[in-house]
């Protein structure tokens, strides 16, 4: 009877590398990026499409899925008791881009990236970019809380989004040829 072993993904990726092999994972980004890796949640794992370039950093934020504190300030949040979670990571300088967050418990979330283009730590509506799991074009309203919505699995829910940047009168939208 054959022996059968049970490899892990780290161990077969490295040793993929060391054998000449291309290896197929993509790096995941963000403090909880190990919770992704082992696919060990409930967490999110993001892919992101359409950044305008690769300078400054990405951000993740987790909200209650309701009206009332769908993008509130994270201090009123938790000085009210409520789930609030933010994830920074580098921009790599090339590659497809994942970033990982962890949920509390499976159920029902708001979701918000944006890319700080110049790492300042504030939202400048001229120069970064923004987007939620729906996907859809944000234009120049406040963004409405059933764009940022996502149901959170046991696991890794997995998720895409669309950077969008601000495209004159019409507000903010995909670009084309985003890196």
């Amino acid at each position: 009877m054959p022996t059968i072993l049970k490899v892990s993904r780290g161990f077969a990726l490295a040793a993929a590398a060391a054998a000449g092999a291309p290896a197929t994972a993509q790096a995941i980004l963000g403090e909880d990026a190990a919770v992704c890796a082992a696919d060990s949640g409930p967490a999110i794992r993001v892919n992101v499409t359409g950044l305008k370039d690769r300078v400054g950093r990405l951000k993740l934020e987790l909200y209650p899925a309701n009206e009332q504190d769908f993008l509130k300030d994270d201090r009123d949040l938790r000085a009210e008791g409520k789930f609030f979670r933010r994830i920074w990571a580098p921009m790599p300088p090339s590659g497809p881009v994942a970033i990982c967050i962890k949920a509390p418990a499976p159920g029902r979330y708001a979701l918000l990236f944006t890319h700080d283009r110049d790492g300042r730590n504030k939202f400048d509506f001229w120069k970064d970019g923004a987007g939620f799991p729906s996907n859809v074009k944000l234009g120049r309203a406040r963004p409405k809380l059933h764009q940022a919505v996502i149901n959170v699995g046991d696991g890794v829910t997995t998720t895409n989004i669309r950077a969008q940047y601000l495209r004159g009168l019409s507000g903010f939208g995909p670009i084309r040829g985003g890196k």
